[in-house]
């Protein structure tokens, strides 16, 4: 048996004790067939999101447990939709968070992963969205696979780094001007899992026809739904799995929605049925009452939260007032009340985010609930914009209190509406 049969039937081996073991993750990995890949390009292992690349050499080098945490590691990329969700971001530090995001869930699912793995305990429960910008972006780090996620068909790159979109890097295993590319003799007639010996494998390879991420994406959703639908009638899915899958799988309804429904929700516009006064007639009808709701917005100014971001909240919250006339106060907090505050503003009036607003320190949520309290204050609805890192009062207040939390910091009463 030649090294790289030996290491096929390697990583089957691992394939099937997955399945048997952990069928949620083993149902997934059954959708990346092998290929093994030229080590000229391939250092470790990589994945386009249609097949699994591997270096013979590195497989060879790990332990049974590695490999299946190898194995589950690129199923989860694929399956949680890494390559359709980078946006704008940098490639490089995206792709340093997903790592991340992926090796803590399996590490905490019990699997071994080899040694170079990033996973820091800091970003343990954090989305890859939300790691991003915690990566710094003169980052040394390097991730455990390549991700071939942006590359095309027919034309891949073959080393690690940020490549722009459209941009490929020339390669040895790409056929040069006037060579043939290799012809479809040289696979399986199966052409599901492994090329013939001797055949050499390029992402570009493991699919005829290119698929938009859109609809790879959805393919990948409905392989997670399956798989997880699956694990769960044998009982065999964790709740820590069913909550990560349900948000993935639920249709995410965006916050500015949630809070627009709040807020209608308080709103006083409503049917008054009073009987008028003798001048207007004798008929009863029902006439339009309404008044200005009393919405008390409070800023986290503290120093994890950026200008911007404090900027397009006081947007969002200015576009939504008009919908249901509030009159509008705004504060700002960090550790402290901003000494210039509040500002209010009428129903007719823009709100627009005050110059120089001041914070940059500590974050405490006490001072804002105490000058409403000193002020006999009681607000219809008080928002507050804040990273939930902080101290909060004991006891909640007698109105409504909605956060609208950056990140995954939790808030011991109240609303809470996730932001990011």
């Amino acid at each position: 048996m030649n090294p790289t049969d030996e290491v096929l039937t390697k990583l089957g081996a691992a394939r099937t004790r997955l399945i048997l073991e952990r069928p949620f993750i083993g149902a997934l990995v059954m959708h990346l067939p092998l290929r093994p890949a030229d080590p000229s390009w391939c250092k470790t292992v990589a994945t386009d999101a249609r097949a699994l690349y591997f270096n013979p050499g590195y497989i060879a080098s790990l332990t049974f447990a590695q490999t299946q945490f190898v194995l589950a590691h690129e199923a989860m990329h694929c399956a949680l939709a890494h390559f359709a969700r980078r946006g704008h971001r940098v490639r490089r530090r995206w792709d340093i968070a997903c790592d991340h995001a992926v090796n803590l869930l399996l590490a905490d699912e019990g699997l071994h992963p080899p040694p170079g793995a990033l996973a820091d305990p800091e970003f343990r429960g954090l989305s890859a969205e939300e790691i991003y910008p915690l990566i710094p972006p003169e980052v040394r780090a390097h991730t455990l696979d390549q991700h071939l996620f942006d590359e095309q068909a027919g034309g891949a790159s073959r080393a690690g780094g940020d490549v722009p979109a459209g941009r490929v890097r020339p390669s040895r295993d790409e056929p040069r001007a006037g060579e043939a590319a290799p012809d479809a003799a040289s696979w399986d007639d199966a052409g599901d899992e492994q090329p013939r010996a001797g055949a050499r494998v390029t992402p570009a390879m493991s699919t005829a026809v290119p698929v938009a991420h859109e609809d790879l994406a959805r393919q990948w959703q409905a392989r997670l739904a399956s798989a997880a639908q699956q694990a769960r009638q044998a009982g065999r899915l964790s709740g820590s799995w069913l909550r990560l899958i349900d948000g993935l799988i639920q249709p995410q309804i965006p916050w500015r929605f949630v809070l627009a429904r709040y807020l209608m929700s308080i709103a006083r516009d409503d049917y008054s049925f009073q009987r008028p006064p003798r001048r207007e007639g004798a008929a009863l009808l029902p006439r339009l009452a309404s008044a200005a709701v009393d919405l008390c917005v409070v800023l986290d100014t503290s120093g994890s939260i950026a200008d911007e971001e404090l900027r397009q909240f006081v947007t969002e919250v200015d576009a939504l007032k008009g919908q249901v006339r509030a009159r509008v106060t705004l504060h700002g907090c960090d550790e402290r009340l901003d000494d210039r505050g509040p500002w209010t503003f009428e129903p007719w009036e823009s709100i627009a985010l005050p110059e120089g607003i001041s914070g940059g320190g500590g974050t405490s949520f006490l001072p804002v609930f105490g000058w409403l309290d000193a002020e006999r204050r009681r607000p219809d609805l008080l928002l507050y914009f804040t990273d939930a890192a902080g101290d909060f009062p004991q006891q909640a207040p007698d109105f409504p209190v909605v956060w609208l939390v950056k990140g995954r910091g939790k808030v011991p009463w109240g609303e809470r509406i996730q932001l990011n």
